[in-house]
């Protein structure tokens, strides 16, 4: 295992502990927190990048149109409002919002606390068969570009209720479930990155996680992501419950062959 600079590969293990501080995020004037967890760059199933951010009361994300990715907000602590096509909906804790292509969303804290959530930014299709063309990896035709009438594509849910969500209907690229998960206290788990690339991050409890090369403790704001090719085995600590927020992402069998 390695931190996320770790050679192309490696799985990634990465925490929310000294994030950068932004200003004017998405057009807004005010403060947000931000780190990346995971880039793109290191995977093969068309993640753009999975990050952690958040803002303080009062703070703002800024609406802003997403044509050229899907994207997934996980709400970690604090309260706020999600904006959809100029629409605002509560959110909290738990709150997971499913953004596709086309649909204008930004975001609100509307607490006294400050407002934090995972982000997964995901290659729509269209972008996705661009760059893979670029790269002399793929000569399909091209999916349908997003343009100003692509319609409204977004849904809000209680992942906490929830526990598992289908993105089918909204989403349009390679993310295959979205899941918030337990382990009992002592309990185990295995994830192997064959076909499908997977990000799991702690959401509360302790535990660990176990690679050929190496073992890290798990607490909550750690992350470990798996590029194609690897396999960790999670583990609860044996007093309590071990929690995380579960995506999985199908790889093209173009993207597959390439990292071979």
């Amino acid at each position: 295992m390695s931190e996320r600079t770790a050679a192309p590969g490696a799985v990634i293990v990465a925490d929310t502990t000294g994030p950068a501080d932004i200003y004017g995020v998405h057009g807004t004037a005010g403060l947000t927190h931000w780190k990346a967890l995971a880039s793109g760059l290191d995977l093969a199933a068309g993640w753009e990048a999975v990050e952690w951010a958040s803002v303080p009361p009062g703070g703002v994300s800024g609406e802003h149109r997403h044509t050229r990715t899907e994207e997934i907000y996980f709400v970690l602590r604090g309260f706020g409002e999600i904006v959809l096509d100029g629409v605002a909906s509560p959110i909290h804790e738990g709150s997971m919002v499913l953004t596709g292509v086309g649909t204008v969303h930004g975001l609100r804290n509307t607490g006294d606390t400050d407002l934090d959530w995972l982000v997964i930014e995901i290659r729509s299709p269209h972008t996705a068969h661009t760059l893979r063309t670029a790269a002399g990896q793929d000569t399909e035709s091209p999916a349908r570009p997003v343009t100003e009438e692509t319609p409204v594509n977004a849904r809000l849910h209680d992942l906490r209720a929830e526990k598992t969500v289908d993105p089918a209907g909204v989403f349009t690229g390679p993310l295959r479930r979205a899941a918030l998960r337990s382990l009992e206290p002592g309990g185990t788990l295995g994830l192997r990155s064959e076909g499908v690339e997977h990000t799991v991050f702690v959401t509360s409890g302790s535990g660990w996680a176990q690679s050929d090369s190496a073992t890290v403790e798990l607490a909550a704001g750690t992350s470990v992501t798996l590029p194609l090719g690897t396999e960790v085995r999670l583990g609860a600590g044996k007093s309590e419950e071990l929690e995380f927020f579960h995506a999985e992402l199908t790889v093209p069998a173009t993207a597959g062959e390439h990292a071979r």
